[in-house]
């Protein structure tokens, strides 16, 4: 299974392991273009057999869907004409909340954790997909 947390500069990428126990993160999509992002997306399914995708959505704390939520769907549509694997929204409110406060925990300076965030958010939303399932 592949994670996906989108954003608007970046998307960060998390996969799970065989037998869906634990997620792994992966890389960060520099973003370029939605055709460019989810080439390299393609790549990845194809290299990891990947069967299906989890993105998070961001809500709002009161379980509404706000712009940003808007722009994943719009991108997730996008997704779901490229590619012909089940697609699940996950929310992801307060994940990078908690991949921040891991990052700081450990000591990650902030210019690396910068480079980490997405992937790690990406990590979390998967994780807790595969923990409830």
């Amino acid at each position: 299974m592949m994670g996906l947390d989108v954003g608007d500069k970046t998307i960060g990428v998390a996969i799970s392991d065989p037998l869906l126990f634990t997620a792994q993160g992966l890389k960060t999509i520099f973003r370029e273009s939605n055709k460019k992002d989810i080439k390299q997306i393609e790549e990845i399914i194809k290299e990891y057999h990947i069967t299906k995708i989890v993105v998070g959505l961001p809500k709002n704390m009161n379980n509404t869907i706000g712009a940003q939520g808007e722009k994943v769907l719009d991108f997730v549509d996008k997704l779901k004409n490229r590619v012909n694997i089940e697609i699940i929204l996950e929310d992801e409110r307060l994940t990078t909340v908690s991949a921040k406060r891991i990052l700081l925990e450990g000591d990650v300076s902030r210019k690396n954790r910068k480079k980490v965030i997405d992937k790690v958010a990406a990590t979390y939303i998967l994780q807790n997909y595969l923990d409830r399932k």
